[in-house]
C-alpha cells in the first residue's frame, strides 16, 4: 500500500507519500487550496497506482473539508485522522520537530500504523445534514432575537394589540396588518372594508367585519407612541422574520432530500421526522467511532456530571451539557415527540415522573434510553421495534 499524509491549512496544503516499507516516494510539496492546487495533487498522485493509494488528513475544523469533498468524488480513498493520533504519534519522535513538511509523514505513519476507517459519500451526506442543521440553529436563534424587539416595537407603538389577539402579536395576521398599518393612528384610519378584506385574508377567513370593526375602535383609543421611527423598525423586523421564516424553510427542504435519499434507519422511530433526524444523524456522523453507547451518551453532553469531594460522591447531579449541543437539542425534541408517540417510551416518562423528577428531568432520561436505542439501531441498522 501506498500511504499519502496531508497536512491542511487555510491557504496552502503540504502532501507527500510513502510505501508501507517506509520509503519516501513522493517528497512533501506545498499544493494551494483552490482549483490549480486539488489538480495539482491530483497530478503528481497520478504516477502512483490509485487503488494502492490511501489518503489520510487531520481534522482540522472546516479547512479541509473541500479538499476531502473532492478527492472522495474522484474516487480516491481518503481517511480523516483523528488529531489526538498525529499527536501521539509526533510525541514518540527523539527529536522535537514541527512543519508542515514533517507533518505530512506523521499523518501517513499514522494511517499506516493505526486502524482507520474511509471516508465516503455517506460520510458527506452526513457532513452536509451537520452543516445545514447547524445553521438552520443559527437562522432560528436570530428569528427568536427579532420575534423578541418585535414584541418590545409594538409594546411602544400599540401596546393594546398584544392582548387583542389570543396568540398575541407574533403571528401572520399581525404581520400583515403592520406592514400595511404600523400605527394605531393608521389602521384607525383604515376604510372599514379594505381592513375587514385584509384581516380574512391573512387569517383564512378566521377574523371578519365584526373583528376588524373593534380592531379599529381600539386602534382609536390607543395610548400608543406615534413615532414613525418605531413604525419603521416594526415594519423592517417584520421583513426580516418573513426572510428568516423563508430561510429556514429552504434549509429543512435540502435536509429532507437528503434524507430521503440516505433511507436511514433512524426514521422508524416514531415521532422522529427529517429534520430531528436529519440533525441526529449529521453530529453523530461516523456511529462507529464510539465503541459503545456510553461515550455516545457522553459526546451529546446527556451523561450526569459526577461531583465527588473527599468521602463524599454526589448521588444526584445534573446532565453534564458538554460535547454537541445541536445533537443534544434534537435529541431532547426527539425523545419529547417519541414519549408522546411509543408506548413504551411513555411508560418510561411515567415511571420516572412517579420517581419525584421534574418534566424535564423525565425527558432527559427518556432522551438517554433512546441514545443507546439509535445506537444500537445504526450499529446494526436494524429499525425500530419498540411497541
Amino acid at each position: 500500500m501506498i500511504y499519502v499524509g496531508i497536512d491542511i491549512a487555510k491557504l496552502n496544503h503540504f502532501a507527500s507519500a510513502i510505501s508501507s516499507d517506509g520509503e519516501i516516494l513522493i517528497q512533501p510539496f506545498k499544493f494551494t487550496n483552490d482549483y490549480d492546487g486539488f489538480h495539482l495533487l491530483v497530478s503528481k498522485l497520478n504516477s502512483l497506482e490509485q487503488d494502492s493509494l490511501i489518503i489520510g488528513l487531520e481534522s482540522t475544523a472546516h479547512y479541509g473539508n473541500n479538499l476531502v469533498e473532492f478527492l472522495v468524488l474522484h474516487n480516491y480513498k481518503v481517511c480523516v485522522i483523528n488529531p489526538i493520533q498525529t499527536s501521539t504519534m509526533r510525541k514518540n519522535n527523539i527529536r522535537k520537530t514541527k512543519t508542515d513538511k514533517v507533518d505530512t509523514y506523521i499523518i501517513a505513519k499514522t494511517l499506516m500504523m493505526n486502524p482507520h476507517r474511509l471516508f465516503t459519500t455517506y460520510d458527506l451526506d452526513l457532513l452536509h445534514l451537520k452543516n445545514f442543521g447547524r445553521f438552520r440553529q443559527k437562522l432560528i436563534k436570530q428569528r427568536t432575537r427579532v420575534k423578541i424587539q418585535l414584541t418590545s416595537y409594538v409594546d411602544q407603538s400599540f401596546p393594546e394589540l398584544q392582548y387583542f389577539f389570543k396568540s398575541g402579536v407574533l403571528i401572520n395576521t399581525c404581520y400583515c396588518l403592520l406592514k400595511e398599518a404600523s400605527s394605531p393612528n393608521d389602521i384607525a384610519s383604515m376604510h372599514l372594508t379594505h381592513l375587514t378584506h385584509l384581516l380574512e385574508k391573512a387569517s383564512h377567513g378566521h377574523f371578519g367585519r365584526d373583528t376588524a370593526n373593534s380592531l379599529r375602535i381600539l386602534a382609536q383609543k390607543s395610548v400608543g407612541s406615534s413615532d414613525s421611527s418605531i413604525s419603521m423598525q416594526i415594519t423592517q423586523s417584520i421583513e426580516q422574520i418573513e426572510l428568516l421564516d423563508s430561510q429556514v424553510d429552504k434549509i429543512e427542504s435540502e435536509m429532507k432530500v437528503i434524507m430521503l435519499s440516505l433511507d436511514s434507519v433512524i426514521m422508524t422511530i416514531p415521532g422522529i421526522g427529517y429534520i430531528n433526524g436529519g440533525m441526529i444523524l449529521g453530529e453523530i456522523g461516523d456511529v462507529t467511532r464510539f465503541s459503545n453507547p456510553g461515550k455516545l451518551l457522553a459526546f451529546s453532553g446527556l451523561d450526569p456530571a459526577v461531583y465527588q469531594s473527599g468521602n463524599f460522591n454526589a448521588s444526584h447531579t445534573k446532565m453534564s451539557k458538554r460535547g454537541s449541543g445541536p445533537l443534544r437539542y434534537a435529541l431532547v425534541n426527539a425523545a419529547h415527540n417519541t414519549v408522546r408517540n411509543n408506548q413504551t417510551f411513555h411508560l418510561y416518562y411515567d415511571k420516572k415522573m412517579s420517581e419525584g423528577r421534574t418534566h424535564y428531568n423525565a425527558l432527559g432520561h427518556c432522551a438517554g434510553k433512546l441514545v443507546r436505542i439509535i445506537y444500537k439501531m445504526l450499529t446494526d441498522n436494524i429499525p425500530f421495534n419498540l411497541e
